[in-house]
């Protein structure tokens, strides 16, 4: 295959969102979630990326506790202009996090490890069922008007949480996993976005590596075990059916001389303009090949065939362990 020149066009988050590249990029994977990273050859990497036309970039407080935030730091003293940044707080289920005053402090951690003045979009993480989202909403609010962030976004809730925090302050994006191997938005959340114009960002759009069809057996996964903890979805019963399920994907792809991983994320973008995958990788080779996905344009036949290929259900096991899965607002 030649070599991936394309930049990606522009998608706008939400009806008065910014414009951000129509694949943009999840940071998890460069704090050691998926195997060991190099920090100078991330930050190599992300500069990299950001030259190639991706310019939303997306991270968390939690991944690795603080040290992802902290290493993008380096490429926003540099580069912020070029960057759509959104970060997330809330993830652990201990700290009360959507509370006010932990709204407050978390937000103030955030910019102090990016080295910034404002967050362009940031997500509560999960839902705090403590606290009425209503609440944490508000505080959010405050912070859009203190110039700290610039717009607001909810990562795995439902379209009745969606609802009610919309009421209190407009919502630009929903953060919540979206792939060939996990169609859940489609049922209700996707139908309540598109109702109040607010976008939806897909994070693991590759079904965690699982879609590249870069495993063609369970041996072939990098942290097996580790992952398998985390993930029903890389036991090894589960693992491979799962790989076995891609088979349609992978032929389908060589036909029409793209990577499984394109073919599956251009799926993802024909699902509407208002999708934004946010796929993660260590090289900036598999981010310029990612890249070709948002130019490509899939015969509808083959869009509708593909979804019969991999209906809702399709992939074996759970997204997450029991407790995880007790944390969605579904």
């Amino acid at each position: 295959m030649p070599a991936d020149t394309s930049t990606p066009p522009l998608r706008r988050l939400g009806r008065n969102g910014p414009l951000v590249s129509a694949i943009g990029y999840g940071a998890m994977g460069l704090s050691g979630v998926y195997g060991a990273a190099d920090d100078a050859e991330s930050s190599r990497m992300l500069e990299q990326m950001l030259d190639a036309g991706v310019n939303f970039l997306d991270t968390a407080d939690v991944y690795g506790q603080g040290h992802n935030e902290e290493l993008i730091s380096g490429l926003l003293a540099k580069r912020r202009d070029d960057v759509v940044l959104a970060t997330k707080f809330g993830a652990d289920k201990d700290t009360g996090g959507g509370r006010p005053e932990y709204v407050r402090r978390a937000v103030d951690a955030s910019l102090s490890r990016l080295g910034i003045d404002s967050i362009d979009l940031y997500y509560l993480h999960r839902l705090d069922r403590s606290t009425p989202i209503e609440e944490t909403v508000g505080a959010m609010a405050e912070l859009v008007t203190a110039g700290k962030i610039g717009h607001i976004g909810l990562s795995e809730v439902g379209a009745e949480t969606l609802r009610r925090a919309h009421a209190v302050h407009p919502v630009t994006a929903v953060q919540q996993e979206y792939s060939l191997f996990t169609r859940d938005p489609e049922a209700s959340l996707l139908p309540a976005l598109r109702e109040l114009g607010v976008s939806l960002v897909a994070y693991s759009p590759l079904g965690r590596g699982v879609l590249t069809g870069a495993f063609s057996d369970v041996s072939d996964v990098e942290n097996l075990e580790e992952r398998a903890q985390r993930y029903p979805r890389f036991e090894a019963e589960s693992l491979r059916r799962n790989i076995e399920l891609t088979r349609p994907l992978r032929e389908h792809a060589e036909r029409l001389d793209l990577t499984p991983a394109q073919l599956a994320l251009a799926w993802l973008l024909a699902q509407g303009e208002d999708v934004v995958p946010i796929p993660g990788s260590r090289r900036i080779e598999r981010v310029r090949e990612n890249i070709r996905a948002s130019t490509v344009e899939l015969d509808p036949a083959l869009i509708a065939e593909l979804s019969d290929r991999f209906p809702p259900g399709a992939a074996a096991g759970e997204r997450y362990h029991p407790s995880g899965m007790a944390r969605l607002d579904q």
